[in-house]
């Protein structure tokens, strides 16, 4: 599907049947790839990205991976192995409320990452967190199964899919 976000929201923006919701810009892209969308999976945790792993070792067929790390600028969630992992297993995208590493790595692969910053050091794995749950930032709440759609201009969430 060739979109531009602009273009979704000129399309949906206003249709309830879409609730359409517009992240606030707070992400740098990483990934080799700009331009990503499909439906969600959601992580929640805090300095501990051993769930992430979890995730990731399962089939992604085309979703997105949408990270709530609260925003924690001390630990990278992501870095080039699970990058590459979340590749090889089918996810088109990740999206990280927190930091990655290994960013020239990443900035290599064929998927998109977005995250608020990079960070070198790797987290504790002490498996805490929450999966498949609701999850809110960028003044917009994250729901599994919801649509993902993200390029150069920002990132949107939708109920369902916008595909034409």
């Amino acid at each position: 599907m060739n979109f531009t976000t602009p273009d979704l929201c000129d399309a949906f923006d206003g249709k309830p049947e879409f609730d359409l919701r517009v992240v606030e810009p707070m992400f740098q892209s990483f990934g080799g790839r700009d331009v990503f969308h499909g439906p969600i999976s959601t992580l929640k945790l805090f300095e501990d990205n051993g769930l992430v792993r979890k995730a990731l070792e399962t089939p992604g067929s085309g979703r997105v991976l949408v990270i709530d790390g609260g925003g924690s600028l001390r630990r990278a969630l992501l870095g080039d192995q699970l990058a590459a992992l979340a590749l090889k297993n089918g996810w088109t995208g990740i999206v990280v409320n927190g930091c990655i590493r290994d960013s020239r790595a990443i900035g290599g692969m064929e998927i998109g990452v977005l995250a608020l910053d990079t960070h070198p050091q790797k987290t504790v794995k002490k498996n805490h967190g929450e999966s498949d749950v609701a999850v809110s930032f960028g003044g917009v709440t994250f729901h599994p199964g919801e649509w993902l759609y993200a390029d150069e201009d920002g990132v949107l969430v939708s109920t369902t899919s916008l595909h034409h």
